[in-house]
């Protein structure tokens, strides 16, 4: 995504990245974890070899051939035997370097005839997907941040996760933002990097954003503050909507959330008003709590009823490059709510998000018998022993798998869970483009950037590109396969630039021409345009559908359960650290010296109070589990909350090093403390992974 620099050495192997300083998008900005790519292509702990596990536990290094044949046979075995919906995939972290893995995948898939792809996305921020299927969607989208007059950001840390503002370098942006009079809000239970730039500052209870949202929409409307023209033409409930926030006065949601209702109302105040330009910007912290879909339908609620959307006339910042340039009305194309059609999960029933089967139940589908069950499961790139909730159960479920193979250069938890693990080639050593999904956030104008490979692997290694791996299985089973619907021959591989070449047919340029900008293509001319709306197809938002007015209903019925001190006092919030990418980058030494572990950050009040010292280890129990972890004092956590990163520590006990236990190596997985059992949204499935009730002791 950034523009970099590189060296190489005599064997043509990475030995420096930095920011390119002329690069037009990133302005020689690079995060940390790019400029660590050196040790993640050199360092003695990357896989150079296939390797397969032995009846022992052992694994041992086999030819990329052999292997291949291995899993093509066994994995044929299982599809003959007991059908396509025991196959499953899950991609993780891994999987989103490189873009044509990412979108070949689902073809991989539907070659075979099984819906059953899992991913990251509906453990993370997938009420993102869940708020517009309900709400309705707008073509053109939502105000650009680059001319934004305010802007509201609710559990997001754009600072380090580097996401939800402007990628191409952060921090500058965000300056010149400030600089030029944007007012910015944050909500959040820690004062974070992004937050120490506040106009106003919120610091709630984890889980009470929700409470929060809805007091501002009941303050917007009850004063007048939202958009009555936009409202009436394209809201079609806004007197349910009224009805529904009534109970969220600022006086009781600030008792709730533990904040001054004055800061409710003049975050409110501030955010609203005619004339203004800016949205709500949502994170983790919402979308990973409890009532998550509603969180994240509430802030797109803000959003509509203020009328944060491009209008009819105004140029759209970026409406695609790869992912095509469509046209792009200004009316609402009526919710869709697709997971209520097509294929739905054995255990749950729950329907496709985004495409996908929802990643809460993997392991009941892994582990539950009877047809459908799950039998193999390729892992490409993902860690879900460490990254889904309830890990005994998720590390029970992969372990009990017929056929597991991981794609990923690192002996990962999940990858020493596996039968073959296949290291592929890593993003220098691999010509690519940027995600294409992320199109519209990595630049505020259409852009691309074709990036060749510079770097060759280890001298003797045996890696090979991710693509391969599925057209290798596609070919074994005797399955034709596509991509970006362009049949592929079955008998000899594509090349690399063939399926590079295939990634542009949508694109507005051709791939030579893309190719033959080293700093990017930019696509010239006029911008695109939010066209009239059609009056033959446009409908109306739906604010405050049946199902929602039930959740809102709930959450204020629950709201003492939801903040209840009881034999849980303390919630457990999640957050981001600048050092890694969920749990990638755990195997290199220089990132294991910056942040051995993950320590439980505390305010200093509550330290005292519990009479913990500073680096002490504590035991942090919740009703799923407990883990023992080291206690760290920060000021910037508000009084009661624990503090901790995702993407640590090993497998639980009996599989790993023993449980908890983060003495010497990597941390421990809060997902020790988390369930799937219950706590579930009930649309997609969604754990509560952030504001869990928990109790601490000193050790």
């Amino acid at each position: 995504m950034c523009g970099t620099v590189v060296s190489l050495d005599n064997k043509e192997r990475l030995v420096a990245v930095h920011g390119d300083r002329e690069d037009p998008q990133s302005l020689g900005f690079i995060c940390s974890k790019g400029a660590n790519a050196p040790e993640a292509h050199n360092h003695e702990g990357r896989i150079l070899h296939p390797l397969k596990k032995m009846p022992d536990g052992s694994f041992v290094q086999i030819s990329m051939v052999q292997a291949l044949s291995e899993i093509g046979e066994k994995l044929a075995a299982i599809y003959h035997r007991d059908g396509p919906d025991a196959i499953a995939a899950y991609r993780g972290s891994g999987c989103f370097f490189s873009s044509i893995c990412l979108s070949l995948l689902p073809e991989w898939m539907a070659a075979l005839g099984t819906p059953k792809l899992y991913s990251t996305l509906t453990i993370d921020q997938s009420a993102k997907v869940i708020a517009p299927g309900r709400i309705g969607y707008w073509p053109p989208g939502p105000q650009n941040f680059q001319d934004s007059d305010v802007c509201l950001l609710i559990g997001s840390n754009p600072l380090v996760s580097i996401a939800n503002l402007d990628m191409r370098n952060p921090l500058k942006r965000l300056k010149d933002a400030k600089a030029r009079g944007m007012k910015l809000i944050v909500i959040d239970p820690r004062r974070t990097e992004t937050a120490q730039f506040a106009d106003i500052f919120l610091q709630p209870l984890p889980g009470t954003d929700g409470f929060i949202l809805a007091a501002m929409v009941r303050l917007i409307i009850d004063e007048g503050l939202y958009d009555r023209d936009f409202c009436s033409q394209h809201v079609g409930d806004l007197a349910e909507l009224r009805q529904a926030v009534k109970p969220f006065t600022p006086e009781q949601v600030a008792t709730i959330a533990d904040v001054p209702a004055e800061l409710i109302v003049e975050a409110a105040r501030t955010f609203a008003g005619e004339g203004k330009r800016g949205s709500v910007r949502t994170g983790t912290g919402p979308d990973m709590g409890a009532y998550s879909n509603l969180a994240e339908h509430l802030a797109e609620t803000l959003n509509i009823i203020c009328g944060r959307l491009i209008r009819e006339g105004e140029a759209i910042p970026n409406s695609g490059f790869l992912m095509g340039r469509g046209p792009r009305p200004a009316q609402v194309i009526p919710a869709p709510r697709t997971w209520e059609q097509g294929p739905k999960s054995r255990i749950g029933g729950y329907g496709l998000i985004a495409g996908e089967m929802v990643t809460g139940m993997l392991a009941e589908e892994i582990l539950e018998p009877g047809p459908g069950q799950i039998r193999f499961l390729l892992n490409h790139g993902g860690n879900p022993a460490q990254a889904i909730p309830n890990q005994r159960k998720v590390t029970k479920a992969l372990e009990s798998l017929e056929l597991m193979v991981t794609i990923d250069p690192h002996m990962t938890p999940s990858a020493r869970l596996s039968d073959y693990i296949l290291p592929p080639k890593l993003q220098y050593e691999r010509a690519d483009f940027p995600i294409y999904i992320f199109e519209p956030n990595l630049s505020p104008v259409p852009y691309t950037r074709y990036t060749p490979a510079v770097a060759r692997p280890a001298e003797g290694a045996d890696v090979c590109d991710e693509w391969y791996v599925l057209w290798a299985l596609a070919k074994a089973l005797g399955k034709p396969l596509t991509y970006m619907g362009q049949p592929l021959d079955m008998t000899v591989p594509p090349t690399e630039e063939q399926l590079m070449r295939m990634m542009t047919v949508n694109a507005p340029a051709s791939f030579d021409d893309i190719a033959a900008e080293p700093l990017g293509f930019f696509l010239g001319g006029e911008p695109q345009y939010a066209l009239p709306a059609d009056p033959a197809t446009a409908g109306k938002f739906s604010l405050m559908p049946a199902d929602v007015q039930g959740e809102i209903a709930d959450l204020w019925q629950e709201r003492d359960l939801l903040v209840a001190r009881g034999d849980y006092p303390l919630r457990l919030a999640s957050r981001r650290n600048r050092h890694r990418f969920n749990s990638m980058g755990f195997t290199q030494p220089r990132i294991r010296k910056l942040m051995p572990y993950n320590p439980a950050f505390m305010n200093p009040d509550d330290m005292a109070a519990l009479a913990i010292e500073n680096g002490q280890s504590i035991r942090i129990s919740s009703e799923n589990g407990s883990i023992q972890a080291i206690a760290e004092a920060d000021e910037a956590v508000r009084p009661g909350v624990v503090s901790m990163s995702h993407g640590f520590g090993d497998l639980p006990d009996g599989l790993g090093k023993e449980s908890g236990d983060n003495s010497g190596d990597d941390g421990v997985c809060i997902n020790q403390l988390t369930t799937t059992d219950r706590q579930r949204q009930t649309i997609n499935a969604m754990p509560r992974m952030t504001g869990i009730p928990v109790a601490v002791a000193p050790l």
